[in-house]
């Protein structure tokens, strides 16, 4: 096949989800010329297609379908109420286009070259990409940020089958609410497909080798969770390890060894184990690019140690999560421009987890505190005493912050309720601003709303909670 020259670039970015495709924007909106290469037809990555999006979006549905059986204790009476899964995933789908839509639109916006293809480097400042056909099309680029991102990992005979082991991806292809469902993995993935398939109806079972739910999670809030979990009749095995994954009528049979000795029956089982970075078939060898443990090692700059090559997101040892890629994607994009950047401080870093009550967190966790030598003061505030959380019926959970004890400094907020997602920007501000317990328990915060559980939390390390 012969080669075609695609230009010359100031920075050529490979791999177009939320960190590439955010980095390629940002080079636009500072007058760089850029290229983003992606190997499937549509812009937007893992996050867009087979990851956040959707699945935030089935975890809607499903909150709204429960909300909506459980109607008549607000006195509203609702009769017939179905299920249409064809419709809720239709849905999704609709929404995924006008996104996926939006990306481009966004591209064309900032002036940003887009190309399809498999990127690698050829060799430093030359990007080849081999697009369906084989064709080869080559970018010369001053500056290369990788951003290739992560896909599923599995154990052997764990792997999808193309019927009912399943990952992130071939869930979100179900044509039906399976009747039961075993999740092998309680990380994020794993949680969130097990509170969603519940909502919809199915038997849900989680096996964890580690020994909590969410296992980065502190270990209080995870605690509490398994227990919201079981009261709605998720069963969970944590200590537990999946020892075969064979086919039977109707499904698999699993067998657990572990805490849990036990044979189990499932219609389908989704391997959520974790992930594992893109790193392979990129032409790396060409260039003094290190890999350790499987990610691309760079500095607080995203640099790696090829002069002109960053790396952000997925493949670099940083927090998984997509909106650590965009800043990172804005930071490296800074730093090619000369703009004066700060790195980022990934101890700040919040998390949500989508299932339902959600759980988010900011900062050190109680014990990642003590590891690091702070001696700590814990407040903790319920939900269930506010008025707010008494008006949506949504009592469950808490708030917990931990403080360091001689100064006050707050180390961390971690949330469990159905709207901790939406709470936990606050608690970034808080860490960001360096506040201490006390000023925040000063801060006045509005009445009715969920937010007064983060102030009376601050008071309530000074033993001093006014409504509990």
């Amino acid at each position: 096949m012969p080669e075609n020259s695609g230009g010359s670039f100031d920075v050529v970015v490979i791999g177009s989800g939320p960190g590439g495709y955010v980095a390629a924007i940002r080079a636009g909106q500072l007058g760089l010329k850029a290229a983003l290469v992606e190997k499937d037809g549509a812009l937007g990555g893992t996050c867009l297609w087979r990851g956040c999006i959707p699945t935030k979006s089935l975890l809607h549905d499903a909150y709204l379908y429960e909300q909506i059986l459980d109607a008549k204790r607000h006195g509203i009476e609702v009769d017939r109420v179905r299920l249409n899964f064809e419709q809720v995933v239709k849905r999704k789908d609709d929404m995924l286009k006008k996104l996926g839509a939006g990306v481009a639109f966004l591209m064309k916006k900032n002036k940003v070259q887009t190309f399809t293809g498999y990127g690698r480097i050829r060799k430093p400042g030359l990007v080849e990409v081999t697009a369906a056909d084989k064709s080869v099309t080559l970018l010369e680029a001053r500056n290369t940020i990788l951003a290739t991102g992560s896909e599923a990992k599995f154990f052997p005979g764990m792997e999808p089958d193309g019927k009912g082991i399943v990952t992130n991806v071939e869930i979100l292809n179900l044509k039906a609410v399976p009747k039961s469902l075993l999740v092998i993995g309680a990380g994020a993935v794993g949680v969130e497909f097990a509170s969603l398939y519940r909502s919809f109806g199915s038997e849900v079972t989680i096996v964890e080798m580690l020994d909590q739910l969410l296992p980065l999670e502190d270990e209080e809030l995870a605690r509490e969770l398994r227990k919201l979990f079981e009261r709605r009749d998720i069963k969970v095995h944590t200590g537990t390890k999946t020892e075969s994954i064979k086919p039977s009528k109707g499904g698999y049979e699993i067998r657990l060894g572990g805490k849990t000795n036990a044979a189990l029956s499932a219609e389908i089982v989704l391997v959520a184990v974790g992930r594992k970075p893109n790193v392979e078939n990129l032409g790396l060898e060409h260039t003094r690019v290190k890999i350790e443990k499987g990610f691309i090692q760079v500095d607080p700059y995203l640099r790696t140690a090829e002069p002109g090559i960053y790396a952000i997101g997925d493949v670099i040892p940083t927090p998984l999560l997509a909106h650590v890629a965009s800043a990172e994607g804005v930071l490296a994009v800074d730093h090619i421009k000369g703009v004066e950047v700060h790195p980022i401080n990934y101890d700040r870093i919040p998390n949500v987890t989508y299932c339902d009550p959600q759980v988010a967190s900011v900062g050190l966790t109680e014990k990642n505190a003590k590891e690091r030598g702070h001696v700590v003061k814990v407040g903790l505030f319920p939900f269930n005493p506010l008025g707010k959380a008494r008006i949506e019926a949504e009592e469950d959970g808490f708030v917990k912050i931990v403080a360091d004890a001689k100064y006050g400094e707050i180390l961390g907020v971690h949330i469990l309720h159905a709207k901790a997602g939406d709470m936990i920007p606050e608690a970034v501000a808080i860490l960001n601003g360096e506040l201490t317990a006390d000023a925040l328990s000063h801060a006045v915060h509005p009445h009715p709303t969920l937010s007064e559980a983060i102030m009376e939390a601050a008071h309530a390390i000074y033993g001093k909670p006014i409504h509990m």
